[in-house]
């Protein structure tokens, strides 16, 4: 009896064996690297600011006359290689400036510059007042929106097509440069000239918090009655200006905002450029909201220090275990109590906040043995209302002073509902 068998050698059994080996270790290889190049579920885009995005604003630019409103932060990031070897491009980080960028660009010409407070590289004091210049490079005019006009003049307006807003914001109303786009779109409306902002990200957007200005205390620390911290781009925040008619005598600006990608009011981003002279880094930015009001008084909040916004602290508080002395820099010539030692609070290794941190103030005002000058003139600007000088006074606790804001914050949430382009 003949028996059937299926390899009559050993050799071939081996040899599909080995074949059937190494095809499932290619299939669970492709998968493995499937796996590996799937992004994670949570993994966030990259955020991509509205002056990266040339392809959505350049078509309104060719052919026109253009003035760009900028300053240190208006740069571009994303270029081919060879961009960078022939194009005045930081090789290092890649970037570009957009004036740079746009006086060499075919088509295009621009005619002027117009820079806001602490000027067009950044770096004058605050509240400095900043003259007209030229810039070194394209030979362009700049002219100054924090000197003899915070507003553009009919004649510096004149045969103008098209005025480009892009300048970083920090989400605070007494940082001056929504104050300083309020101007522009203001005096671009009374000259029947379009306004383009390329958007980008707050670095405060998550939260929105703190007294809201009340229009009897406008100023240029702030304009208009929202909050201290607004949670809205600077492009949800000039459609806000146009849309609730907040420009003078109800003129309406024309106006585009090329939106960021990849973006929501929760995103964390990190400024690569100093918006500021005295907000360096990260910390500073997040504590800025908090440590804003020390401007209205005695108390120096970091300036003359390398941790600008990062402490608190004068030579009158009572002894404490941290002490520091202000001395002139970059951007704080003249700090508070230059050339003293201040007793102190370092707010260094503080975490992350996502509301306004009136205990500061309440703790500085407990701690200064001068209350009766602790309040400067400027503070009720800075705070928007008369309100809050008198709780601190009256020994107000923070819970207390915050149910105060309660109701113009639900009446502003309302209000900027209309005017979001992200999430």
């Amino acid at each position: 009896m003949k028996y059937f068998i299926p390899f009559k050698s050993t050799y071939l059994f081996l040899f599909l064996l080995m074949n059937f080996h190494l095809i499932s270790c290619a299939q669970k290889s492709k998968i493995q690297n499937s796996k590996v190049n799937t992004p994670k579920k949570n993994e966030r885009l990259k955020i991509t600011p509205g002056a990266d995005r040339t392809d959505k604003y350049l078509k309104f630019l060719k052919g026109k006359n253009v003035a760009i409103v900028a300053n240190q932060t208006s740069v571009l990031s994303v270029f081919k290689s060879v961009d960078v070897a022939d194009n005045h491009i930081d090789s290092k980080n890649a970037t570009q400036h957009l004036v740079d960028f746009l006086h060499d660009y075919n088509d295009i010409s621009v005619k002027k510059v117009f820079s806001p407070e602490h000027g067009f590289r950044g770096k004058a004091d605050a509240g400095a007042l900043v003259e007209d210049g030229v810039d070194s490079k394209t030979g362009l005019p700049i002219l100054s929106l924090h000197g003899k006009n915070k507003k553009p003049t009919a004649k510096q307006l004149e045969n103008i097509d098209v005025v480009v807003f892009d300048i970083q914001d920090v989400g605070v109303r007494f940082y001056t440069y929504i104050s300083t786009l309020h101007y522009v779109m203001e005096a671009c409306a009374e000259a029947g000239i379009p306004v383009i902002i390329l958007d980008r990200p707050n670095p405060n957007a998550h939260y929105i918090d703190g007294p809201v200005l009340e229009p009897k205390h406008s100023s240029f620390l702030g304009k208009h009655p929202v909050p201290v911290v607004y949670g809205m781009t600077i492009g949800e925040y000039g459609q806000m200006i146009n849309g609730e008619k907040w420009l003078k005598n109800d003129v309406k600006c024309d106006l585009k905002v090329i939106s960021l990608e990849n973006y929501d009011h929760q995103s964390k981003y990190s400024l690569s450029i100093k918006p500021s002279p005295n907000l360096p880094n990260d910390k500073s930015i997040n504590l800025y909201p908090s440590l804003g009001f020390f401007e209205g008084t005695t108390i120096n909040a970091g300036r003359g220090t390398e941790f600008q916004f990062q402490r608190y602290g004068a030579p009158d508080f009572k002894k404490t275990n941290f002490s520091y002395t202000p001395k002139a820099n970059e951007g704080a010539k003249y700090p508070k109590h230059k050339g003293k030692m201040c007793n102190g609070i370092d707010l260094s290794t503080t975490k992350y906040l996502s509301k306004i941190n009136v205990t500061f103030l309440i703790d500085a005002y407990k701690r200064t043995s001068k209350k009766e000058t602790f309040f400067g003139k400027t503070f009720t600007i800075h705070a928007g209302t008369k309100k809050l000088q008198k709780q601190i006074e009256q020994g107000s606790s923070a819970e207390e002073i915050r149910e105060t804001w309660k109701k113009g914050l639900e009446d502003f949430h309302v209000i900027r509902k209309k005017y979001l382009i992200y999430k």
